[in-house]
């Protein structure tokens, strides 16, 4: 079970929100108690089989208009900050985007989806939607599901009430994705995308739905940020490379970024420890970073090649586009660098961990990746 890994970001999501001296003092007892739900765990009942036909169990969909998060489309700082915009492909095609963890209630394992949801857990889910689902907002369709995400605390617990949890939360992942094939035209191709939580369901969607089927003949790319991928460990079983270059298709991207400098050590060793899809550890295997900023394995790229980084106001539900910013450099142990701490506000992680801030540091670039891909993606012979 993957529980070490959001061991530190839960511990650091406490720690933003007000953890306090006892916090400091004891970090391991205090977040599981301020995480891991006392409650016993409940089954969850399966979804109808037809339960995402509901528009209300999607946060973004074709029909929802300009409530939709995944479509806001952010700002240039300033006039003077004006870049030409990436070129739209003129290839159509679907995303499908799995919002991280929003769920931090102790009050039961899995988020409810029923009589609107948990209001907090839906507020927060629709922000990081603005900020992470947006690059890919030239795509013709956006679909990005509700679903019952485990809670953090799922994350932090040996007990089998932790797995059982997450693989409730896959349940219903599947389940939405299940529809999304059913929904969009066979023919046009598709992004998968997510972070964190969504990104680690989306390892698995991609082993367990994908690899192997007709739908790998239609992937574009696969975004799976914020989450390690283990080059030895988990690609062979995802059955998709890395994504070597700039305009390759059907190939898996992933990044973590840190600023510097950087003590990622409660981050590497969750990692190296933490069961991998072949059912092994990592250890100090290498994990996959890809550079943003030029859609390429490894390597260093400067600032100036950031074509805009998404700069977020006090509340994270606006911003604008900064270019030029930070640059990119992943490490020998597939982490990606961003150098000297940027100021994007109150959420960078102890560490100098910009786990939050994944995507929107590359925003533009992120938005100029997908459509290239897109633009170079062509149907299987």
């Amino acid at each position: 079970m993957a529980k070490k890994f959001l061991y530190f970001v839960a511990f650091c999501i406490v720690l933003v929100i007000g953890g306090g001296v006892l916090l400091a003092l004891f970090p391991g007892q205090f977040t599981k108690w301020a995480t891991v739900p006392s409650v016993a765990f409940s089954p969850v009942k399966p979804l109808e089989a037809n339960a995402y036909e509901d528009p209300a169990l999607w946060y973004s969909r074709p029909g929802i208009g300009v409530k939709d998060p995944a479509r806001w489309q952010p700002v240039y700082a300033s006039d003077r900050d004006l870049l030409p915009t990436p070129a739209e492909p003129k290839q159509g095609f679907a995303v499908f985007f799995i919002h991280p963890t929003s769920y931090l209630s102790r009050a039961q394992w899995n988020a409810p989806l029923e009589n609107g949801g948990d209001p907090e857990a839906t507020r927060i889910a629709r922000i990081y939607l603005r900020g992470m689902a947006s690059p890919f907002n030239a795509a013709t369709e956006i679909w990005a599901p509700r679903y019952r995400q485990a809670t953090m605390g799922a994350f932090l617990t040996a007990a089998p009430e932790g797995k059982q949890a997450i693989d409730a939360a896959y349940a219903d992942v599947r389940e939405a994705f299940r529809f999304f094939l059913s929904t969009v035209d066979p023919n046009t191709p598709i992004v998968l995308a997510g972070h964190s939580q969504g990104a680690l369901h989306l390892k698995r969607l991609l082993a367990e739905e994908v690899k192997g089927t007709p739908v790998a003949g239609r992937l574009v790319a696969a975004y799976v940020i914020g989450w390690p991928v283990s080059t030895l460990h988990d690609l062979p079983v995802i059955g998709f490379p890395a994504c070597a270059a700039p305009d390759q298709t059907a190939c898996v991207i992933s990044w973590s970024s840190f600023a510097e400098p950087a003590d990622p050590s409660l981050v590497l060793e969750a990692y190296a420890s933490t069961l991998a899809l072949d059912g092994k550890a990592p250890g100090n295997d290498p994990m996959l970073c890809t550079n943003p900023l030029t859609g390429t394995i490894g390597g260093t790229a400067a600032a100036s090649a950031n074509l805009g980084t998404l700069v977020p106001d006090d509340s994270m539900a606006n911003g604008r586009l900064v270019p030029g910013l930070v640059p990119a450099a992943c490490d020998k142990r597939g982490l990606l660098l961003i150098g000297p701490p940027p100021e994007m506000g109150s959420y960078v992680l102890p560490g100098n961990n910009y786990h939050v801030y994944d995507i929107p540091l590359f925003w533009a670039n992120t938005k100029a990746d997908v459509n290239r891909r897109a633009q170079a993606w062509k149907p299987q012979a």
